[in-house]
């Protein structure tokens, strides 16, 4: 069905167990296996189930049924977030050692109400930057972002460009409820998955520039960065558990998955959701065109 695989190309999707697969993470999987498959990459799939408290009970199990009912299968073993907990703090000490790492004893309602006396925007502020005030005990850990500009070439969205210290600030790299917040977590994932092209929704752009420095910190090189259009609705947001949207039916699995290559701006055959879900494949694997995607952070539909 695909061309012996590239080793040279890995590629990856991770959705968190919030819920059941919906058609915007829909999107987030067929782009990411497409670009993979389409040139003889791997493709790798990591359950991020780092935050115990938004997880539902069975999603995770629910998302994986969800895929394969779409033909959608996966290389390697499934990774879990949850059990890597050892990974993520043996990166942390490498961070420490850097000196890279501080205690932040403010609470949300300390940096909103330290934000609005200031005015000086939404980042952290960096209360405790230079050590704990008096009387103040550790909640998190941030990490200590230097005068520096990020820049990347993102395949879709172009030449995009962060000034840290203005755009993220000191950021929480394990939170206060002692668990790894996701940006630590994501990188060290894909840097020992060997992830080498990321094709994920927009809605993780800003994200972007804060994991590359975090990368690098950590002595890895960034993978390649792919963002995608998010589905959002009517009001501007995007499709999610939180908005109601309707889980994906594998019983309209080839009409789904043919709706989100439109979405996506390739151009499909009159009568191809009416096709048996591996012929579907077959034709989608062959013309794939990432050229044609539009070129543009969210999108209304579905």
């Amino acid at each position: 069905m695909y061309s012996a695989r590239n080793k040279t190309y890995r590629g990856r999707f991770a959705p968190s167990p919030t819920g059941p697969l919906h058609f915007g993470s829909l999107i987030a999987a067929l782009g990411s296996f497409l670009d993979a498959r389409s040139r003889g990459g791997e493709w790798l799939v990591r359950i991020e189930d780092l935050d115990p408290p938004r997880e539902v009970s069975g999603a995770a199990d629910d998302i994986l049924r969800t895929l394969e009912a779409f033909g959608l299968y996966w290389d390697n073993q499934v990774m879990y977030q949850s059990q890597r907990h050892d990974a993520y703090q043996q990166a942390l000490e490498q961070l420490e050692h850097g000196q890279l790492v501080y205690p932040c004893g403010c609470s949300r309602k300390d940096i909103q109400e330290n934000l609005a006396r200031s005015g000086s925007g939404n980042v952290y502020p960096g209360t405790c930057r230079n050590g704990l005030p008096q009387g103040c005990e550790a909640r998190s850990l941030r990490l200590r972002v230097p005068d520096l500009d990020v820049r990347f070439a993102d395949r879709l969205q172009g030449d995009i460009e962060e000034w840290l210290p203005e755009k993220s600030g000191d950021f929480i790299i394990r939170r206060a409820d002692g668990l790894f917040a996701y940006q630590l977590a994501v990188v060290v994932d894909d840097a020992e998955q060997g992830i080498t092209d990321v094709v994920r929704g927009a809605d993780l752009l800003d994200s972007t520039c804060r994991q590359i420095f975090l990368l690098q910190s950590l002595g890895y090189a960034p993978p390649h960065y792919l963002h995608l259009p998010v589905v959002v609705n009517e009001s501007g947001e995007k499709l999610s558990k939180q908005t109601n949207a309707p889980a994906a039916s594998p019983q309209q699995a080839v009409s789904s998955l043919a709706a989100a290559l439109r979405f996506l701006g390739q151009s499909v055959p009159e009568g191809l959701e009416d096709s048996q879900l591996a012929d579907f494949w077959d034709w989608a694997v062959q013309n794939w065109e990432p050229e044609r995607i539009p070129n543009t952070r969210m999108i209304e539909g579905h």
